[in-house]
Order: C-alpha cells, then structure tokens, then sequence
C-alpha cells in the first residue's frame, strides 16, 4: 500500500469556521492595541509589527492613503496609527502575513491564559489520530500563520493533537489560490502532487491545488461560507475521507 499524503485546510475543514470568524478574530481585534502598545519600544526586534509597518507604508489603496492622512493631519501616533490599519485589513479580510503573524501572538496568549480553547469538528480529532496511527502524512495548509495553527491543535479540547502533523504550511508559502503555492508544497514534501489528497471548504483554492495535480475534497459544512463544490468531489464529514483515498488505491 502506497503511503498515503493529506494536505488539510483548517477553516470549515477540521474545524468550524464561526470558531475563527465568531471567537478568534474579535479576539485577536480586541487585544491588538494591548499587544502592539506593550511591545512597540521592542518592535525592532518584533518581526510581525516590522513587516506591518512595511505592508502600510507599501500599501497605495484608497483606504490605506486616507488613513495615512488622518494620521498626519490628526497628529495620531504611529502606535494607533497602525492599530488602526491592522483593524481595517481584519475588516476586510486581507490575507496579510503580517497580520497572521501578529493574530497568532495574540492568541497565544489567549490560549495560554485560558481564555480561548480552540473547537473542532466532532471526528476530527478521531481521524486525525486514525490517519496518523494508519501511517498517513499529514500537513496543514492555512491562511492562519504556522504558528496559530500549531496553537489551535495543541489546545484542542481533545487534547494536544499537534504532533500528528509532520509539515505545516502558510502564506509564506504562497497565496491558496495560486497553482504554484501547491506545487511548491509537493517539492517541500518530496512527493509528486498527484500523491497528495488536499481537503478545503473553498472552491477556488481545490481549483488550485488540482490544477497542481493534486486529489482534491471539497468539504461543505453548515455555516461555511463557500456552497459551491464546483465540480471537487464533497464530504460533510472527515470520516469521508478514507473512503475516497481508500477507493483510489
């Protein structure tokens, strides 16, 4: 039997996507001025509140040029200035590393503080240890930096789930909606794309990944924000999965 690689989505995949959108994001957004506050007289040596200035500095959007503006014009400091524009990029969604970055110190003292435990799907934690006990390569693949998803498994009301991962992947890696990002992935593994089973509750990014060569599983829960398979085989729960690399064997 060939050894089996999964590539797994977090949001709407292994765990529900109103955990992020309901409880990690306002979170994050809540303690963001704390953070940046108490550790901008560090920042030289804070890599995320270095590559946010430079994100802000590079970004000529409308919304970002009158922003600088009111800055200026309001004498506001460049601590609040910058919170301000880490608001506005989780407002809109931007998938910024920087902000990944930031979101991820963030929650680690959320979780390390009690106050944030992650959730999952029912079975996830189940397959997850099956899979892994089967042998299977598992990675994760998400817009969350590597080091927020690390802290979502390891605090899991399951228990610490974060060793069942061998490779962790993030924007750094490249966007999930590009081709290339899959393949980029495939070389990291060692592995041809075509080995390679890649679960996401998004359209666009199975797209992507089966452009690479990769198999691809539209996952379509209730809540998540993409309904639209396209034309990607679907599972409405993780336990699917064997089924389908089992019947491709």
């Amino acid at each position: 039997m060939n050894q089996q690689y999964l590539l797994l989505d977090i949001e709407g995949t292994t765990c529900p996507a109103s955990f992020v959108s309901d409880i990690l994001f306002p979170f994050a957004k809540h303690e963001l001025t704390r953070y940046i506050k108490n550790n901008w007289n560090k920042s030289t040596n804070n890599k995320p509140i270095q590559e946010a200035k430079t994100e802000w500095i590079n970004d000529k959007s409308p919304e970002s040029s009158h922003l600088k503006k009111q800055v200026e014009q309001q004498q506001i400091n460049e601590v609040n200035g910058l919170t301000q524009y880490l608001k506005h990029l989780i407002s809109i969604d931007r998938k910024s590393t920087a902000l990944k970055e930031l979101q991820g110190k963030i929650w680690e003292y959320g979780y390390r503080n009690g106050e944030l435990k992650s959730q999952l799907f029912p079975e996830t934690a189940e397959c997850l240890r099956q899979w892994h006990e089967q042998g299977w390569v598992l990675s994760v693949y998400s817009s969350g930096s590597i080091q927020a998803q690390k802290l979502l498994y390891r605090h899991s009301p399951a228990g610490d789930l974060e060793n069942l991962f061998s490779h962790w992947f993030d924007t750094r890696t490249g966007p999930k909606k590009s081709t290339k990002s899959y393949i980029k992935i495939a070389k990291h593994l060692h592995i041809a794309t075509d080995n390679i089973w890649f679960v996401s509750d998004n359209g666009a990014e199975c797209d992507a990944a089966r452009s690479a060569g990769m198999h691809t599983l539209f996952s379509r829960r209730d809540g998540n924000p993409d309904r639209d398979p396209r034309d990607h085989m679907v599972i409405e729960s993780l336990r699917e999965v064997s089924t389908h690399l089992t019947a491709e064997q």
